[in-house]
């Protein structure tokens, strides 16, 4: 349970220094910091024990009381714990009714699982451009898109890097109100965005879907695993059913009872996304401590814009929340074409020990969706302005100020 280097796909082309390379830290010292770190000080050990001497490790107990504790947080009425905020999405969609044929809308600026489950159902992405200063949609973008696709049926929002989209501030009163105007359903994608609020309302409290994240490098993890919210009690039902195999009882439920319920139905082809015991046990330890995570994530953040934020070299994320609600779980900067450039940067940062990461290439680049729907980078200015120099530097909670000098110092002195 100590802390440990994820390398998975999600953190997208993090760049981390083999094991044993060493670096020319301060005072001639080994050094490596990588992109990410787990932080597991808490009771995850306790309640990991409690669910193998109880003998149930796949959904039960555990699994039900990290949802109702999630619930609380929140404040969905509903919440699902599944194994990935990827099959959160897909049930979400599915449950929203999507099917084959639908078109629905989707940030170009985004980790592939945000548009993939859309082909999952046979149902058509339609890709937007984002602002580039957050790396959000706006109330604008959305207005357009809706304009010229009065047919789309969903509008899929992702929360970059942490910060909320503008889903109740805005003209028409928010990209929320806007969708309502117009009977487009609103699923958000909240990988980064846990715990993070908007217009003083928890993220997950907002549009019919919320889906949240708890892979290894978020503010809280559980190894693999996600939750989907919703206040809408035929959602939440659906995708209960739907996330185990289309089964009709729950399966916990059957083996706690004091009478022979071995009997069950299947009304659907569902899924296998449901979240373990085990999973859940870390789950809830995490969850204990989430505001003190990404507080000390928030402290990662600011250090940064106090040393980085004059600098005319480099774009820093443009917030449009309250730093108390940003959930910071990026902290990505642009570099100046007229410099090192991106990509140069991270090797240099590289041989440092500095471990990077991009978020991300936009889907219109990659090879599938570009020749699928012959995607042209020039519709996607701000997207293509963001991801020609975004780079992510490290944000987690063990970051101590000395590392976060080390690697400031070493990002100006690259950067020349």
């Amino acid at each position: 349970m100590n802390e440990r280097v994820t390398t998975g796909m999600e953190s997208s082309n993090v760049l981390i220094p083999p094991p044993g390379r060493e670096s020319a830290g301060q005072g001639g010292r080994a050094r490596v910091i990588p992109f990410s770190k787990v932080v597991c000080d808490g009771n995850e050990l306790a309640y990991i024990r409690e669910v193998l001497e109880s003998g149930w490790l796949t959904t039960a107990s555990k699994t039900k009381a990290f949802e109702e504790k999630f619930s609380e947080v929140v404040g969905a009425r509903y919440c699902c714990a599944v194994n990935s905020c990827t099959s959160a999405l897909h049930l979400g969609l599915e449950a929203l009714g999507v099917g084959p044929g639908d078109k629905v809308l989707v940030p170009t600026m985004t980790f592939t699982a945000s548009a993939e489950v859309i082909r999952y159902l046979g149902a058509e992405p339609i890709f937007l451009d984002v602002d580039f200063g957050t790396a959000l949609l706006t109330e604008a973008i959305v207005e357009e898109a809706l304009d010229a696709h009065p047919e789309a049926k969903v509008l899929t929002v992702v929360h970059f890097g942490g910060q909320a989209a503008a889903m109740l501030d805005g003209e028409r009163g928010g990209i929320l109100a806007l969708c309502r105007q117009r009977g487009v359903r609103v699923i958000e994608d909240a990988a980064h965005a846990f715990p993070a609020r908007e217009g003083g309302r928890p993220v997950g409290s907002l549009g019919d879907v919320t889906c949240f994240s708890f892979y290894a490098n978020k503010t809280i993890t559980t190894g693999e695993g996600g939750m989907l919210t919703t206040d809408d009690p035929e959602i939440a039902e659906r995708v209960r059913v739907m996330r185990l195999h289309g089964i009709d009882r729950d399966i916990w439920k059957r083996f706690i009872s004091e009478y022979p319920m071995w009997e069950y139905d299947v009304i659907a082809p569902g899924y296998k996304y449901n979240m373990p015991d085990l999973n859940a046990a870390i789950g809830l330890a995490q969850l204990e401590r989430a505001d003190v995570l990404r507080d000390a994530r928030e402290r990662c953040a600011r250090y940064y814009f106090d040393v980085l934020g004059d600098r005319a070299d480099l774009d820093l994320p443009v917030i449009r929340v309250p730093f108390a609600d940003h959930a910071w779980h990026l902290f990505w900067i642009v570099v100046q074409p007229e410099t090192v450039g991106r990509n140069r940067l991270i090797e240099l940062l590289s041989q440092r020990g500095i471990g990077t990461s991009v978020h991300y290439k936009p889907l219109h680049r990659m090879k599938y969706y570009r020749e699928r729907y012959e995607l042209d980078p020039g519709r996607f200015p701000g997207a293509e302005r963001l991801w020609r120099g975004c780079l992510s530097l490290p944000l987690y909670p063990s970051l101590c100020d000395d590392d976060l000098r080390y690697i400031t110092d070493s990002l100006v002195d690259c950067l020349g």
